[in-house]
This record gives structure tokens, sequence and C-alpha cells, in this order.
């Protein structure tokens, strides 16, 4: 359970290693009917099986924290794309917010505030200048600018996963320009933000933290703060949804590269 309105929970999946037959049947049998369609149109076989573990992650962590079966649980999404909850009713304040990227999955659940998460790989293929030229604000388009081309993929994607967590945070999606908030790394800790005044918000209203989980991956989250907060840090697991329980992943400091270790056996017992 998520004992109060202050804590924010991270949950990650090495997706790849899901491979057990029963294990992915166990996940389809959760689908709504149109997550299930949605899933059967993925022509790319790797997309389709994040999807199919993404859908089974946030299902098992809603149901966590609630206690509802995770097959009882309907989705909507806003007008810009952020997923919701439809049903059962009564659960308006829990917040959650999903990621994937080539081989990882993250959920983020919060109460009673927004939160935004993102993963990204960092071996995508991808002209890394032409795009922080062209979307990032200058600031952060010069700095990885000048950064060492064996380090440039990692500086990019730390911007690119903290500015899309903020913009997920705020379920506004790309309708927000990406030049027109900026990041400052000068304190590797606490990620720093300034807002174009056209944008409309206030710094101190967000936290923010960015970890490595595994040696290919990059991850970000943003957290609506309330009045009189510290930054926050949240909690983080490794899990497999429907097998075993989550396994808390330490140290939970931002910029901090989490163990990527599976405790558990390579064919667990599955929980129905």
């Amino acid at each position: 359970m998520i004992p109060n309105a202050s804590d924010l929970e991270i949950f990650l999946v090495t997706s790849d290693r899901i491979t057990q037959p029963d294990v992915l049947a166990a996940y389809l049998a959760l689908l709504a009917p149109e997550e299930r369609v949605r899933h059967d149109r993925f022509l790319n076989e790797r997309a389709r099986h994040e999807h199919l573990v993404t859908r089974a992650l946030v299902r098992t962590t809603l149901s966590r924290a609630t206690g509802v079966p995770p097959e009882a649980w309907r989705f909507t999404a806003n007008s810009h794309g952020r997923p919701e909850i439809a049903a059962p009713a009564g659960f308006e304040h829990l917040r959650f917010n999903l990621s994937n990227t080539r081989g990882l999955v993250a959920c983020a659940i919060a109460q009673d505030r927004q939160v935004g998460i993102d993963v990204e790989s960092l071996d995508r293929g991808a002209d890394l200048l032409e795009i922080s030229d062209r979307f990032m604000a200058p600031a952060e388009a010069a700095d990885i600018r000048a950064c060492p081309e064996a380090d440039r993929a990692h500086r990019f994607f730390t911007y690119w996963t903290l500015k899309e967590a903020y913009i997920k945070a705020r379920g506004l999606g790309l309708s927000i320009p990406l030049d027109q908030f900026a990041f400052d790394l000068g304190d590797p800790s606490v990620p720093r933000v300034t807002f174009d005044p056209a944008l409309d918000d206030d710094a101190g209203r967000w936290a923010f933290a960015r970890y490595q989980p595994t040696g290919r991956h990059l991850m970000a989250v943003a957290v609506e703060r309330h009045p009189g907060e510290a930054d926050l840090r949240p909690r983080i697991h490794r899990v497999v949804p429907l097998v075993g329980d989550p396994v808390p992943v330490e140290p939970t400091a931002p910029v901090t590269t989490i163990k990527d270790d599976d405790p558990r056996s390579a064919r667990p017992h599955m929980i129905v």
C-alpha cells in the first residue's frame, strides 16, 4: 500500500527477461478488450511484447496499492494522451505514469500529485546534435554539443528524460515546446529547472530525480511538490508482474546506477 501522499514509488521491469509462455498468457488474460485490440495491432514483435508487459505492470502496480483485482481496471486518456484511471470509481487520488523503451518498462505511482516518468535506451540511433539544436533550450543544446563524443548520448538522454518526465507530469504532451524550459545539471544530485514566462509554471512546484537503472538505460521522474516539502526520494523496486513480490533496490539517491540484478530464478512460481 502507498501509506501517504508524500510517497512516490517506481516499479521497474526488465522486459526482455520475461519469456515464459505461462506468464505471458497470464498477462494477456488481464487485458481489457480495447487493450487486446491494440496489442494485436502491433506488427513488431518486440513492440507487442513491451506493450503487454507495460499493461501488466500498471494493472498489478495499481492492484498492489489498492487491493482491486488487476483485471478490474479500466483506463482512459486525456486529450493529450496521458493515461488515467476510468474505473473502478473512488481512486481519483491515484496518479500513475508509464514509460517503456527497449528492454525496460517503468511505472511511477503517487497520490494527490501529478507524476511523470521517462526511460530511454542509450543505444538508440539518432542524430543527437540535430535533435538538440532543433528542440532543446539553447543552453542545453550547447552543453550537449560541448560534450566529448563518447559522453554525448548520456548527456543528451539525461536532458531528454527530464524533459519528457516533466511534460508527461503536466499531461500536456508535446503541446509544451521543449525549448521553453531548461534544466541545469550543475548539481548532479538535484536537477534544477527554469521556465520561460510564456510557459506560466513555477519551478518550486516540481521535484526531479534521475537514475541509471541499467548500464544501457537512463530514467528521470518529475513529481508535483506540495508546499514545504523537501526534494523527494522515490522508493524504487524491481518486479516481474504476477511473479513474486517487488524487490527494493538501493540506493535511492538521485543520479544512481541501480544494480541490474534479477534476484528471481529463471522460472519462478506465478501468483494468480
